[in-house]
């Protein structure tokens, strides 16, 4: 699996940037879990879930639609997966 290198990662961060608080909590929560191990594969598809507006990204983060056309395919689907995972709890 080849992971992005530093340069991409920024690059992609700074793409991911959106109008809509919902959408920016889920995108910072998987960077925060996932930041030093994201694949080339995760970074293209969260890049095309970046060409949606933020109404229909924010429908696929909840789960209110799944991924149609470009984007059904199996990369987008397992990217999503981990982005709807529900935050790990804070209380121990």
């Amino acid at each position: 699996m080849n992971l992005l290198d530093e340069r991409s990662l920024s690059k992609l961060r700074w793409r991911c940037r959106r109008g809509l608080l919902e959408n920016d909590l889920f995108i910072e929560r998987f960077f925060a879990e996932h930041e030093g191990r994201i694949s080339c594969e995760q970074g293209e598809a969260l890049s095309a879930l970046m060409d949606l507006s933020d109404n229909d990204l924010l429908d696929l983060l909840l789960a209110r639609r799944e991924p149609e056309g470009v984007l059904n395919r199996a990369e987008v689907h397992a990217l999503l997966a981990l982005m709807r995972r529900p935050a790990p709890s804070q209380n121990h």
